[in-house]
C-alpha cells in the first residue's frame, strides 16, 4: 500500500436516496422537455405544447445565465448556499400547474444547476483523491512519452487522467493487473502498461478492435523504446560531459595547489578564478543530469537500477579516478558476456508490462476465468463504457471476489436498455442497464430514449461556442413537416444520416433525403419545397432556444443515470460487500 491516508466517504444510502427524490421532483415536470424529438418539433408543435414564452425571452435569459457563469472563478461555480435553498422546491414558479408548461427559465436553469452532480455535494474532486491514494509519495513515473504524440487532444486528456487516476489506485492497494472492458482500440490500456507498468487485459466485443488494438500496442511500444533509448542517450551524454568538466577540474586544481605555495603572480590568480568557476559549472551540470533523470520513464524498479546504475555513480560525490578503472579494466568478453546479461535481464522486465488484448462480448454473467486464466487481484476499469456494459461492469464488479476496485466512466446513455421504456412488450431479459437500484425499480421510473439521448450532451462544448448544429436539426425538421404532409407518412424508422454536410442547400437537402429514404422526389416541385422553408425559417429560433433548454436539463438526466449506479452499489454493502 502506497499510502496511509483514508479515502473520502461517499455519503450513505438514506442520504442518496433523499437527492434521488429531489431529482426525480423536478425531473417528472422537466423530462418532456428532454423527451421531446427535434424531428417532430414542427408537425408536433412542440414550441406550442410545452413552452409558455417567446423564445427570444428563452435564449435571452440562457445567454445571460452562461456569461455570468463564465465570469465566475472555477473554484466559486458550484451554487452558493443561498441559490441552493431558493427556488428550488416551489415548482409552480417553473412550470404550469394547469398546462404544465415552463413559466419561467430563471428558476428552470437555477433547478437544473442544483440538480447537477457537482451541485448536489456527492462528488470527490479529482486532485482530492489523488492526494488522499498517494499520501506524501509522488507518482514515480516519466514524461518522456506523451499521449498527444499519437491521439487526439480530447483522448489525450481522458487518457492521461483516467491512467493516472487508475495507476494510483493500484498502488494504493498493492494491485498489478488491470481488466480494461471495452478497450476498443487500446488507448487506454497501452497506457497503463507501458507508462505504468501494469499487466493490462483488454476486452473488447469487436475483433477488429483487438486486431487493431494489437497492431497499434505494437507500434506504441517501438515509438516507446526510441524515446526511451534517445533519454538514456541525452542522461550517458550529460554524465560523460560532467565526468571530463570534473577531470579537467581537479587537474587545474592540481597545478593550483602545488604552483600556488610558491608563485602569487597573475598566471595563478588566473588559475584560481578558473578553479573557482568550475564548481558551479560542474553542479549545474549535476543538477541537469538529475532533473533529466527525473523526466525518465522507467519500466521497472529493477531495470531502473540496470539502465542507470553507471549515471547514478557518477551523481555520487567520488574522486573522479575512482570510477574510471571499473569500465576500462574489465576485459572485453568479460564486458560482451555482462552486457548481453544485462539486455537479456532488460528484456525479461520489460516484458513484465505487458498488455493483452483479447476478444469477448461481457455481459453481467460473463466469467472472467473463462477470458483470462491467469486471473487475479485486479481493477476493472472502462473509459466510455457504452450503453449497458457500464451497468454490466457494476455488476461483474459486485459478484466477483479477484475485483478489488472498479473505475468505470460510461457513455452512450440512449444505448441502455431500461426496464420500463417498453412495458406492454414482452421480453425474457432480467438485467436491464436502467434502472439498477431498488428505489428507481420501486417507482418504475423510465427516462425515455430521447431523454438518455440529450444526457451525452456537453453543456461546457455549447458555452465555448460548439453547440447544436442548428441550421441542420432545423432542415431535418422541415423535412419531416414535408413528408406528412406530401407522402402521410407521421413516422419513419429510416434515417437521414449526414445528408446535411453533402448538400449544397435546403433544396438539394429535401432531394437527397427523400431519395435516401425511397420516396418519389420527383413529385414535389422547387416551389413547394421552397415554400416549406419560408414558412418556418422565421421560427428557427423556436427550435435554437428548445434545444438549449434541453443542454441546460442533460447534466440532470446524467445525474439520475449516475445517482442510480451509486445506490446499486450502496445497497450492495448491505448484503456484506464492503465498497
Amino acid at each position: 500500500m502506497a499510502a496511509s491516508c483514508p479515502l473520502p466517504v461517499t455519503q450513505d444510502l438514506s442520504t442518496l436516496r433523499a437527492k434521488l427524490q429531489g431529482l426525480l421532483r423536478f425531473l417528472r415536470e422537466a423530462l418532456c422537455i428532454s423527451n421531446a424529438h427535434t424531428v417532430d418539433f414542427y408537425t408536433e408543435s412542440v414550441w406550442e405544447q410545452l413552452i409558455d414564452l417567446p423564445p427570444e425571452t428563452v435564449l435571452a435569459v440562457l445567454r445571460k445565465s452562461t456569461e455570468a457563469a463564465e465570469a465566475r472563478p472555477p473554484e466559486a461555480r458550484p451554487l452558493v448556499e443561498a441559490e441552493r435553498t431558493s427556488g428550488i422546491t416551489d415548482f409552480p414558479k417553473i412550470f404550469c400547474e394547469t398546462s404544465q408548461k415552463l413559466l419561467s427559465v430563471e428558476a428552470f436553469v437555477l433547478a437544473a444547476k442544483y440538480y447537477s452532480l457537482q451541485n448536489l455535494g456527492i462528488c470527490t474532486p479529482f486532485e482530492q483523491l489523488l492526494v488522499a491514494l498517494r499520501g506524501n509519495q509522488t507518482q514515480k513515473t516519466g514524461e518522456n512519452v506523451k499521449p498527444d504524440e499519437f491521439m487526439n487532444l480530447k483522448k489525450s486528456h481522458e487518457v492521461q487522467a483516467m491512467s493516472e487516476l487508475i495507476s494510483s489506485i493500484a498502488d494504493y492497494y498493492g494491485i498489478k493487473q488491470v481488466i480494461d472492458l471495452g478497450s476498443g482500440k487500446g488507448y487506454l490500456s497501452s497506457f497503463l502498461s507501458l507508462k505504468y507498468g501494469l499487466k493490462v487485459y483488454g476486452i473488447d466485443s469487436s475483433n477488429t478492435n483487438t486486431h487493431g488494438a494489437q497492431e497499434r500496442n505494437r507500434k506504441l511500444k517501438k515509438h516507446w523504446k526510441i524515446c526511451h533509448t534517445q533519454s538514456k542517450l541525452d542522461v550517458n551524454g550529460l554524465a560523460l560531459k560532467m565526468a571530463k568538466e570534473k577531470k579537467m577540474q581537479d587537474e587545474l586544481q592540481y597545478k593550483a595547489d602545488i604552483e600556488g605555495v610558491c608563485n602569487n603572480g597573475p598566471t595563478n590568480q588566473e588559475m584560481r578564478s578558473t578553479s573557482d568557476f568550475l564548481p558551479d559549472f560542474s553542479v549545474s551540470l549535476i543538477s541537469n543530469i538529475r532533473k533529466h533523470m527525473e523526466n525518465l520513464h522507467v519500466y521497472s524498479h529493477q531495470e531502473e537500477n540496470l539502465c542507470f546504475e553507471n549515471t547514478f555513480s557518477l551523481i555520487d560525490p567520488l574522486p573522479i579516478n575512482a570510477t574510471e578503472p571499473t569500465s576500462s579494466q574489465m576485459p572485453k568478453r568479460k564486458k560482451s558476456e555482462a552486457n548481453k546479461e544485462r539486455r537479456k535481464t532488460t528484456s525479461k522486465s520489460t516484458e513484465l508490462n505487458i498488455y493483452s488484448p483479447l476478444t469477448s462480448f461481457i455481459t453481467a454473467d460473463s466469467e472472467l476465468h473463462d477470458i483470462i486464466k491467469d486471473l487475479e487481484d485486479c481493477l476493472m476499469v472502462g473509459l466510455h463504457t457504452c450503453g449497458d456494459l457500464a451497468p454490466n461492469t457494476l455488476r461483474i464488479f459486485t459478484s466477483k471476489s479477484e475485483i478489488k476496485g472498479v473505475c468505470s466512466v460510461g457513455c452512450c446513455y440512449h444505448l441502455l436498455s431500461e426496464e420500463f421504456e417498453n412495458p406492454h412488450t414482452e421480453c425474457t431479459q432480467e438485467k436491464w442497464g436502467f434502472p439498477m437500484c431498488h428505489y428507481l425499480k420501486e417507482e418504475r421510473w423510465c427516462c425515455g430514449r430521447n431523454a438518455r439521448m440529450s444526457a451525452c450532451l456537453a453543456l461546457e462544448r455549447v458555452a465555448v461556442g460548439r453547440g447544436l448544429p442548428t441550421e441542420s436539426l432545423f432542415y431535418r425538421a422541415v423535412l419531416q413537416d414535408i413528408i406528412k404532409d406530401c407522402y402521410g407518412i407521421t413516422k419513419c424508422d429510416r434515417h437521414v444520416g449526414k445528408i446535411y454536410s453533402k448538400s449544397s442547400s435546403f433544396l438539394d437537402y429535401v432531394r437527397k433525403s427523400l431519395k435516401k429514404l425511397g420516396l418519389d422526389e420527383s413529385k414535389l416541385p422547387e416551389k413547394l419545397i421552397m415554400d416549406y422553408y419560408e414558412k418556418y425559417q422565421p421560427r428557427m429560433n423556436e427550435l435554437e432556444a428548445f434545444n438549449m433548454l434541453k443542454v441546460v436539463l442533460a447534466p440532470c438526466i446524467e445525474t439520475l443515470i449516475l445517482l442510480d449506479r451509486l445506490c446499486y452499489l450502496k445497497e450492495q454493502t448491505l448484503h456484506g460487500l464492503h465498497l
